[in-house]
């Protein structure tokens, strides 16, 4: 295989439309001495279609655990044992205090997270409420939400209240979800996507990467986002999490998590990529290099787990000759 020529004639499909999926796939096969290549072209296409720099979001667990759902990667699920906090909503001071360290982090974007398949309306009021006292207190954020399943009706009301993006992960391709999930379809997540673009909401969705699934299964991902012209796409590597049924699923590699990126980038030049969990752990020394093809980094932690203090992100980078942007 002559790399070279394949990347720069990846490189050329995605400035015509949408790459071929088998193209995608064979990224799954590059040798590791292309990696600095397949970067320079991803990084090209940020250069050409997307801001100059770096952003950061923050969330804040607002609801967690006790969870129906079985999705076998996730510490909240109250089918098993991986001792995830349990509470209801947040109250306000604490929401405020998060919503205080996500602008001082320098976050664009900060996310209220409920845990459970789908947000009932009482939930819905406690978001809206929430949003509009953000909305006060931090006029410049710019709020977004993560309840599961959503009617049209919640969304327009959650909109209405001062949120600017729904978030909701497809997290593989369809053909791959049962495997992971088995109490609720991938359709279900889909369909609330396409309810909130018709609301007229932003929408950030992505995947979760180190499942178990194959190079198709990432690709699949990857071209339906773009056919949904979502506006960011999320990337979180596994981080096994003892007493779910993934506890023992090895780490991916950094040079593949790197792949992994690039080829989201090839599939979806216009939208906003976003490094969320697991980035520090999986893609350790390669994280700086991805800086160049991503656009933004969840900072301050995840739902279950800490992330690293942003200012260390911030630092990172700085040192790389980037823009912080706001």
């Amino acid at each position: 295989m002559d790399w070279e020529r394949f990347l720069a004639d990846l490189y050329g499909d995605s400035l015509e439309g949408p790459p071929p999926k088998e193209k995608l796939v064979l990224l799954g096969e590059l040798p590791p001495e292309f990696l600095p290549l397949a970067v320079h072209y991803a990084g090209k296409l940020k250069h050409l279609y997307r801001p100059k720099g770096i952003e950061f979001c923050s969330i804040v667990n607002a609801k967690s655990g006790a969870c129906s759902e079985d999705c076998k990667f996730c510490a909240q699920s109250r089918r098993f044992k991986a001792g995830a906090p349990v509470y209801s909503f947040l109250d306000e001071e604490t929401l405020l205090k998060a919503a205080a360290f996500a602008y001082e982090s320098g976050s664009r974007h900060f996310s209220l997270v409920l845990s459970g398949k789908a947000a009932s309306d009482r939930e819905v009021d406690r978001l809206a409420a929430a949003a509009k006292l953000l909305k006060e207190r931090f006029p410049d954020l710019k709020l977004c939400f993560s309840a599961g399943t959503l009617t049209a009706e919640q969304i327009r009301r959650l909109k209405e209240a001062g949120f600017s993006r729904l978030h909701h992960n497809l997290e593989t391709s369809e053909r791959f979800f049962p495997k992971i999930v088995s109490t609720h379809s991938w359709k279900e997540r889909y369909e609330t996507l396409l309810r909130a673009k018709e609301a007229g909401m932003e929408v950030c969705s992505g995947g979760l990467f180190g499942l178990g699934e194959g190079w198709e299964d990432r690709a699949d991902l990857a071209l339906t986002l773009r056919r949904l012209e979502v506006d960011s796409i999320p990337l979180n590597f596994l981080i096994p999490i003892p007493g779910t049924p993934l506890e023992d699923r090895p780490l991916l590699s950094a040079a593949e998590a790197l792949k992994v990126i690039v080829l989201f980038r090839f599939a979806n030049p216009r939208a906003e990529l976003r490094l969320a969990g697991g980035r520090e752990r999986v893609l350790g020394d390669y994280l700086g290099m991805a800086n160049f093809v991503v656009d933004a980094h969840m900072v301050g932690g995840y739902l279950t787990r800490a992330g690293r203090p942003p200012e260390e992100d911030r630092k990172m980078v700085l040192s790389l000759g980037l823009p912080l942007l706001r």
